[in-house]
């Protein structure tokens, strides 16, 4: 599309497409929050405003003979309209490398793209976990409605497995039965990888075999805190307009800058399915509350 490089782009067709794949690649490398968050779309570059409805109803399906008792529908208590924001990173190709490369006939250097692609991909996973108090977006880790464990010290073996069992534990009296997966700051991750007294077998194993859909570490997670949360969309999801691609802006004192964008927003609907760790607890049952 004339959006993404119009007439004045100076890359060939092998040149923009390596452009494209490197940031691609990049991007599903480093990204942490698609792992365990749904995508709905996408819907198209244009479209700048979603539907995000913030759902009740928690108690399994009825059965009956027929179906005239109350099944506690799941419905939306509230419904708004989410604006869509932009994430983005230029990066600039210089016409002496450009050149250079055609006449040596060596590839492209792409680590620029690479680089825009990376911090694009950091922008989004900060907007999953942490939202933004500026924009008004809500995140995983920060949003009301969530249940908060306070965590024990993972320095001592076996506390991590011990604030995993209890953080599913509220789940599951909450209604959200799984599975699970879990997102942790990297020295809470690093801490995982002890020995699980009396077992032989690394805590970080035991763990995997209650969080089935994955356990991660992001830096973009605050150090000290993590979560857990019941994966589903119809519990949260990642509503994606245009997912990420490269735009060229236009030649700039000879040089080239493009722009690496995306447009997504994270709905959060039922927001008792998320717990988050948090530092605080030193007794042997960590206190747990939820996010007003």
């Amino acid at each position: 599309m004339p959006i993404f490089a119009h007439e004045e782009n100076p890359l060939n067709d092998q040149e923009w497409e390596n452009i494209k794949a490197v940031v691609i690649d990049v991007a599903r490398k480093r990204l942490v929050g698609r792992r365990i968050v749904d995508l709905h779309g996408p819907l198209g570059a244009g479209i700048q405003t979603i539907v995000h409805d913030h759902f009740s109803g928690t108690t399994i399906g009825r059965i009956g003979l027929l179906g005239e008792e109350e099944s506690d529908p799941v419905r939306s208590v509230r419904r708004e309209s989410g604006i869509i924001p932009l994430i983005y990173k230029d990066f600039v190709l210089h016409w002496r490398d450009i050149e250079s490369a055609r006449q040596s006939g060596t590839p492209l250097d792409t680590s620029a793209a690479a680089g825009a692609a990376a911090f694009c991909a950091d922008a989004e996973d900060d907007l999953i976990f942490n939202g933004s108090a500026e924009m008004g977006y809500e995140g995983l880790m920060v949003v009301e409605g969530r249940h908060i464990l306070g965590r024990r010290d993972w320095a001592e073996a076996g506390n991590a497995f011990k604030d995993v069992v209890d953080a599913t534990q509220i789940l599951v009296q909450a209604g959200y039965y799984g599975p699970y997966a879990m997102v942790v700051s990297p020295t809470l991750y690093t801490q995982m990888h002890q020995v699980h007294p009396g077992t032989g077998v690394l805590e970080i194993e035991h763990i995997r075999q209650l969080i089935t859909d994955g356990v991660y570490q992001s830096p973009l997670i605050k150090e000290g805190f993590g979560m857990i949360v019941a994966t589903g969309s119809q519990n949260f999801d990642l509503a994606v307009a245009q997912d990420l691609t490269v735009a060229y802006l236009g030649a700039e004192h000879m040089n080239h800058p493009f722009r690496v964008f995306e447009s997504v927003y994270l709905r959060i609907k039922r927001h008792g399915s998320i717990c988050t760790l948090e530092p605080g607890a030193t007794d042997e049952k960590p206190a747990r509350r939820r996010a007003r």
